[in-house]
């Protein structure tokens, strides 16, 4: 079997669809790209700077959006090129490494909510333990292994599906995905699509079953304590909640619409790609912005600080 690296480029021919809102898709994508963009970084800076802030939600937060600025950054550049163009085209080469991170950005984010969801469960449920149990190094490890796995498998699924002979070089989205070059191929290959199952089983049920699993112990546990403890403890858990529900909705809208694009307006193809790469990342960082009180003062005194300063 040819590699299909060396394939044609393909083609997107959806674009011509948006060719009165072209512009006005550009604005919008690049102001919410780059507002997302600046307010995560910011959130990053805010982490590392604040010694307070120096504790594992903090850390695993920070590395939840630097998956949101790997996951936006793989698609919102091509895609604004492509509304640009006269010709909306990428090479195969450049069609799987925008696979590959875009699996990578969707895998890191449901684990990274598993892990954060672990520590408020260690933390509510378990106070004594917290600090034996969430270790600096223990973190650093489970998120090495996040990290390692998903590369590894995304890894896998995109040498698997550049084995594949095309027989088709147009595509009817917006930017690649597994299930678009799949859908290219010549043949059906029960290797892949076993494989492609595993993976979501291990990077997107497993975590969310663990979240689901983390809250119900908490809520056991806080449902038995003071009132002021309960709202201590539901203050302390709902940006983690509203985030977790956000992606899994944004993750779960994005699934059916992969299933059924041939039978919607092109106009759902905008709104699935934003609800999944451009909002999330934005929305994410502000939600623990407004909620968590130790990164809202950390970043007020930040920004008082440099305004003072100039």
């Amino acid at each position: 079997m040819n590699s299909s690296v060396s394939a044609p480029p393909v083609t997107f021919t959806i674009y011509g669809s948006f060719a009165l809102s072209k512009f006005a898709l550009v604005v919008c994508i690049l102001v919410l790209y780059l507002s997302g963009l600046c307010v995560s970084l910011f959130l990053v800076l805010v982490v590392c700077v604040e010694s307070r802030l120096h504790r594992p939600m903090y850390f695993l937060l920070a590395h939840l959006a630097l998956s949101g600025v790997m996951g936006s950054s793989s698609v919102c550049p091509i895609i604004t090129r492509h509304l640009l163009a006269s010709r909306q085209q990428v090479s195969l080469r450049q069609c799987l490494t925008q696979v590959f991170f875009s699996n990578v950005y969707g895998g890191c984010v449901f684990c990274i909510l598993a892990l954060m969801a672990f520590d408020r469960y260690v933390s509510i449920c378990k106070p004594l333990l917290y600090h034996s149990i969430m270790t600096p190094a223990r973190v650093k490890l489970m998120l090495a292994a996040v990290y390692f796995t998903l590369s590894s498998s995304s890894a896998v699924q995109v040498y698997l599906t550049s084995r594949l002979s095309l027989c088709r070089h147009t595509v009817d989205k917006l930017f690649c995905d597994s299930l678009v070059i799949s859908e290219l191929s010549c043949e059906k290959t029960a290797v892949i699509s076993v494989f492609g199952l595993v993976c979501a089983v291990c990077v997107i049920v497993l975590p969310c079953f663990l979240v689901i699993l983390s809250y119900v112990h908490i809520f056991t546990v806080v449902l038995k304590t003071s009132k002021e403890s309960r709202r201590k403890a539901l203050q302390t858990c709902t940006p983690h909640l509203v985030t977790f529900i956000n992606f899994s909705a944004a993750s779960f809208f994005g699934f059916i619409y992969n299933r059924v694009s041939h039978q919607v307006p092109p106009a759902v193809n905008i709104l699935t790609f934003m609800n999944f790469f451009v909002i999330p990342p934005l929305l994410h960082p502000i939600i623990y912005g407004i909620k968590m009180r130790e990164i809202r003062q950390s970043m007020n005194r930040m920004i008082k600080g440099k305004t003072i300063r100039l």
